[in-house]
């Protein structure tokens, strides 16, 4: 009997944790939906900006994107700088991010189809409709898998151009026009963030 309520025990255990897990898809069309709601808000831009902020610290592995996008320079910072890097990054990012996306009313993204790349990353697709004033954009998302459980986005490639990929030649850009000082990106980023 002891045997029994042990094996039950692991398999139900083992199967509802399995339920908390999130399909990639599923986490993309439900992060975009979100977004495209506050989007249709009727609220200032101020404050959009502010709730797209807090959608993507949910959504975005964004310590991940600025390691990979600091490139071969990272394994040369102290910690002290990688920390000051990390914070500075984003601000950056969330700025960058929200005020693009702000721009947008109800934008309207369709998942059309995933690619398990590894246990560690999946490939969403999908597409934002086409309007009178835009052309239908192929929006493909990184996804960062290795937590079932919370998925995190880690790319866009948007029409086959990875953001990521971009962000990483201008800070290299950046650094190889200033001696390779970090100073000098972390000057770029505290400018950006504060205009």
């Amino acid at each position: 009997m002891k045997k029994n309520l042990l094996i039950f025990l692991a398999i139900f255990f083992s199967t509802t944790s399995l339920t908390f897990s999130i399909e990639p898809d599923i986490f993309v069309q439900s992060t975009v939906n979100r977004a495209s709601k506050l989007l249709g808000e009727d609220i200032s831009k101020d404050e959009k900006i502010k709730k797209l902020k807090l959608i993507a610290k949910e959504t975005v592995d964004i310590k991940g994107i600025g390691f990979y996008t600091l490139g071969i320079k990272r394994k040369s910072l102290n910690n002290e700088e990688k920390e000051n890097y990390s914070e500075l990054f984003e601000e950056y990012f969330l700025k960058s991010f929200s005020s693009r996306l702000a721009e947008y009313t109800n934008p309207e993204i369709d998942v059309t189809n995933k690619e398990k790349l590894s246990d560690n990353y999946t490939i969403v697709n999908s597409v934002l409709k086409s309007t009178n004033e835009r052309p239908e954009i192929n929006i493909d998302w990184r996804i960062y898998t290795k937590d079932p459980k919370n998925p995190l986005i880690r790319d866009l490639i948007i029409e086959g151009l990875s953001l990521a990929r971009t962000q990483k030649e201008e800070f290299a850009s950046v650094l190889s026009s200033n001696n390779d000082d970090i100073e000098a990106l972390f000057k770029v980023l505290k400018e950006f963030s504060n205009n």
